[in-house]
């Protein structure tokens, strides 16, 4: 009996890392980059004091939303990602799950999504199915559009407006420089990690941003977190946030700055370490908004 057990238990083990891998589990990075600028909104929202409910609701969703949309994103890309070096292991490109599976897998995080959605109001739930919609359609942009990478952050922003929806069921102007923000942002970080595939999309026919600005792609993400640095002081000022938040959006613009100087030789390696720290950006501002409620 022990001996059939484990058996299946053998069987069953490289099919979990699979899903692991599939879902970016072991690689949180994509969760963090979503997590901060959603904790943030809810934050502003509730002027420093949201309901745990929401915490909760929102903490989770960012993980299986993200999740979600690595599956769509493989998916869309099952035929592509074994003809790239970074993504050439990944689970579907090599047949180890099925297309059914990985569709299968990403129906049931959309539903356990919504059914946290649904623990919200109705204005939230309406929101919902937009952000749905961007998260499904962004992984197939790169087959039409040079800008796939707008679509991601498009998709990426709209837990903003959900946010304060669910925590005041109201969208505020403040909200719309947020999602700028963060869709500038996201264009930006995304364009680094697609400068790590330039030379493999580059021969295998995939578009980006990476591929379009081709020698101005530095110019071009530096000028994307200058703008981004410019929402977020807007937004500060227009929410009357005290120094907490101004020292935070400095640390930011300053790691920005780091990320730029490191970009600069447009190597592979730089650039896939660069965006891996992309979250600390977010992070630094969410610190500051956090402090100013926290503080004062």
């Amino acid at each position: 009996m022990r001996a059939l057990v484990a058996q299946h238990l053998d069987k069953l083990w490289p099919a979990w890392i699979d899903w692991v891998h599939l879902t970016r589990l072991d690689r949180p990075i994509g969760s963090y980059l979503l997590l901060w600028p959603t904790l943030a909104a809810l934050m502003i929202a509730a002027q420093g004091m949201p309901s745990l409910a929401n915490l909760v609701i929102f903490t989770v969703g960012v993980f299986l939303m993200r999740s979600a949309g690595c599956i769509i994103n493989d998916f869309a890309d099952r035929n592509i990602d074994g003809h790239v070096k970074r993504t050439k292991d990944r689970p579907l490109a090599t047949g180890r799950l099925t297309s059914k599976q990985a569709l299968t897998g990403f129906s049931l995080l959309v539903s356990c999504a919504f059914l946290l959605v649904l623990l919200t109001n109705a204005f939230t739930v309406a929101l919902s199915f937009a952000g749905l919609a961007l998260a499904s359609i962004y992984p197939f942009m790169k087959r039409h559009t040079h800008m796939p990478q707008l679509f991601l952050g498009a998709a990426y922003s709209w837990s903003i407006p959900m946010a304060f929806a669910a925590q005041s069921n109201e969208l505020p102007n403040v909200v719309w420089l947020l999602y700028c923000a963060n869709l500038t942002w996201t264009v930006a970080f995304d364009t680094i990690y697609a400068m790590v595939d330039r030379d493999d999309d580059l021969r295998i026919g995939v578009k980006s941003t990476a591929v379009l600005l081709g020698d101005l792609d530095v110019a071009a993400v530096a000028t994307l977190m200058v703008i981004t640095g410019l929402f977020y002081l807007t937004a500060g000022q227009q929410l009357d946030l005290s120094g907490y938040f101004y020292i935070g959006w400095l640390l930011a613009q300053a790691f920005a700055g780091w990320q730029i100087w490191n970009i600069r030789s447009r190597e592979r390696e730089p650039c896939f370490r660069m965006f891996r720290m992309s979250h600390w950006y977010g992070a630094l501002v969410f610190a500051g908004i956090a402090a100013h409620f926290a503080l004062t």
